[in-house]
């Protein structure tokens, strides 16, 4: 049974990145199980800039990721840039990616296949690992395809349900303060004998002047019901 560790030099997961690293961790370990002559594999997802979280089912494995990524050299680049499967038949005789080709034989690694799958907003990189040359090339068109496929379709949404959470806390939020914010319009108005507009107008001058939330200033105003701020109300709706 793959033991399967994350590349934690890349990235710390935060709990709104531990999810991605579930199932990059379920993609590598299933596509062992069912891919012939493969001895390990690794996965990660690239999103543009951002440093891609990576899982790999072996220890060893990690020093072939991290080399790619550290030097922009190897199948997993090629395969990313590309959009297309990268196979090293046989690493011994590979003439590509030095560094790559090396660490890869410290570990015992003769070949190995990067399947790229793409995806609007991001891709999922799925590399195979065997000890023997020549035997991973179908594996493109095996159930390790199928794998990560359903694994970059699932990664697309669970980034769009984290970022409609993300969007709905902030909805939940600006809801809630709302009522504050209109309370201390309605004392502004009374305090001035101003328009609605012009007492928010008012509020936030003086949250950006003070450098306080908007939130925070309607609390102070609602407190206070507009005692002691009529001087202050008065100089800034002018």
């Amino acid at each position: 049974m793959p033991e399967t560790e994350h590349l934690g030099h890349m990235r710390v997961e935060s709990p709104e990145s531990a999810l991605p690293g579930r199932r990059l961790s379920e993609l590598a370990e299933q596509a062992v199980r069912c891919t012939r002559e493969c001895c390990g594999a690794s996965s990660l997802v690239s999103e543009g800039d951002m440093e891609p979280p990576a899982a790999v089912t072996h220890p060893d494995l990690a020093a072939l990721v991290s080399v790619q990524l550290r030097s922009g050299d190897g199948p997993i680049p090629a395969a990313l840039e590309r959009g297309e499967p990268v196979d090293s038949a046989d690493l011994l005789r590979e003439e590509r990616w030095p560094e790559y080709r090396a660490v890869a034989l410290d570990s015992g690694v003769r070949s190995s296949l990067t399947i790229p799958f793409r995806r609007s907003v991001l891709t999922v990189a799925l590399s195979l690992y065997s000890f023997r040359p020549g035997v991973l090339g179908d594996a493109s068109r095996g159930p390790a395809r199928a794998l990560g496929e359903l694994a970059a379709t699932c990664l697309v949404g669970d980034r769009s349900y984290r970022a409609a959470l993300t969007e709905l806390g902030q909805l939940g939020a600006a809801l809630r303060s709302r009522p504050v914010v209109d309370q201390a319009c309605g004392i502004v108005m009374h305090v001035l004998g101003c328009d609605a507009d012009d007492a928010f107008g008012v509020l936030r001058r003086i949250s950006q002047g003070t450098n306080r939330k908007l939130t925070d200033v309607a609390g102070a105003v609602v407190d206070k019901r507009g005692r002691g701020l009529e001087k202050e109300l008065v100089s800034l709706s002018n």
